[in-house]
């Protein structure tokens, strides 16, 4: 079953259009990554898709029902945003920025469980912030907020996480290790959504690929298909040397953790 679809997605912001009428399907066990140039509409699109933002026309559907027919708690525990920049306004822990993401699963008042504490514990550990866990969250880097914040989305449980370039602070390690933990996350029949400006990393890790510019689709699908010479020189104005071989070949990952 397609778990998030939309069809003809427009957003207009007064006399402007940010997205032209884009289709998007994703599918359980699958990572889709929105590719293109700044400005093009991928964290308009991401927004919408969160549905954080509604679209001006067209139609989104999560599970088969219509996205604003389904009660926001209900989809808090379905769908995660992790956003590009995270900020608190008073100096919380790290360990209670994580423990947040269970709230959806809690009732008014409702204390945490041993299971909750347990995947809380889990998550710390595998997005390597244990060190972290008493530290105010506004005194950490850029790279340690994103690490700790995709430990919160990853609490939550949801079915399906959409992330707004969730590495473009991190090192080098890192970024294969939250990588490996998104594709890790689609293996165990999640899904996936994530703004990568990475094409190596886009190659390497997702099922499929939408590459977008001024608002609108250029290329969708296989990311053989969507790293063309053609479609990279026609999205980000650029001329690629005929001498350099096949983008798609120059975008192999050969790099892994040891």
């Amino acid at each position: 079953m397609k778990q998030l679809s939309g069809q003809q997605l427009r957003v207009s912001l007064g006399d402007k259009t940010i997205l032209h009428g884009i289709d998007f399907d994703l599918q359980a066990g699958e990572m889709s990554g929105l590719i293109g140039p700044n400005g093009a509409g991928k964290t308009t699109l991401l927004r919408v898709l969160a549905g954080l933002l509604a679209p001006s026309e067209g139609i989104l559907t999560l599970d088969e029902s219509e996205m604003v027919s389904i009660d926001p708690q209900q989809r808090a525990k379905k769908i995660a945003y992790l956003a590009q920049s995270g900020t608190t306004h008073w100096p919380m822990s790290v360990e209670r920025i994580v423990t947040l993401g269970r709230l959806p699963h809690l009732t008014d008042w409702q204390r945490l469980r041993a299971s909750d504490q347990s995947l809380i514990e889990d998550m710390i550990q595998r997005t390597d912030i244990d060190h972290l866990r008493k530290q105010p969250f506004n005194t950490l880097s850029g790279g340690e907020k994103a690490r700790a914040l995709l430990a919160r989305a990853l609490v939550t449980e949801p079915d399906i996480l959409l992330a707004d370039e969730p590495v473009a602070a991190l090192d080098l390690a890192h970024q294969l290790e939250v990588m490996a933990l998104l594709r890790e996350f689609c293996d165990q029949g999640g899904a996936v959504v994530v703004v990568l400006h990475d094409l190596r990393l886009a190659a390497h890790y997702c099922d499929q690929l939408q590459l977008l510019k001024a608002g609108s689709t250029l290329a969708s699908g296989l990311p053989s298909k969507v790293l063309t010479n053609e479609h990279i020189e026609n999205a980000y104005d650029i001329r690629i040397r005929r001498d350099a071989g096949s983008v798609t070949e120059a975008f192999a990952l050969n790099w892994e953790l040891s």
